[in-house]
């Protein structure tokens, strides 16, 4: 229906004389054709509606994703603490299974840190604990007790050393004392 009411517009506009309307009007009246023939095609076009409906839908997707949580670096950090401790039992009772487990933790925990924290400075410090999670792996896939506790220190000093360079020395990680996971087995199963 409207590209018939458009074609036939556009045909009596071409049939306007000049000279019968006087030029001035015929100027007029063209640039009223042109102007009706620019809003005919925009209301005749399904797509404006749509268009305009999608691009509202976007945005309040948008606030919708701002406004949703995001988590701290404190948060990732208590995580990383947890994994961190869970670690050291698991590996100095030779649970191999969960000591790999643990440290895979610890790593997505640091690749979520670089995603939802990009913003923070401390994240770039964090390849700081790449050799040292390598040497705790390497000692894991080993099943290497003497090598895990070397590693593992190794990683517990590259925690501090990141801390202090970002302005947190305040915050040592130590080598745990005794677990606090009394409700976990750390002894392989068998």
């Amino acid at each position: 229906m409207c590209i018939l009411n458009l074609t036939w517009m556009a045909e009596q506009h071409k049939r306007m004389d000049p000279a019968a309307f006087g030029k001035a009007n015929y100027q007029r009246n063209s640039l009223w054709g042109a102007l009706v023939l620019l809003i005919g095609s925009a209301s005749c076009n399904p797509n404006v509606d749509r268009t305009a409906a999608l691009e509202q839908q976007v945005a309040t997707l948008q606030a919708k994703v701002e406004q949703a949580y995001k988590p701290g670096l404190g948060e990732f950090m208590s995580v990383i603490q947890v994994h961190h401790e869970k670690l050291w039992f698991a590996g100095t009772h030779a649970n191999w299974k969960l000591a790999d487990f643990e440290v895979h933790e610890i790593m997505e925990s640091l690749d979520d840190i670089k995603v939802y924290a990009k913003d923070r400075k401390e994240t770039v410090m964090i390849g700081l604990l790449d050799p040292a999670l390598d040497s705790v792996r390497v000692s894991i896939s080993k099943e290497d007790t003497a090598r895990f506790r070397s590693a593992y220190l190794a990683l517990t000093n590259s925690c501090n050393s990141c801390h202090r360079a970002t302005e947190h020395g305040f915050n040592v990680i130590k080598l745990p004392s005794g677990s606090p996971f009394g409700d976990q087995e750390f002894t392989p199963v068998k």
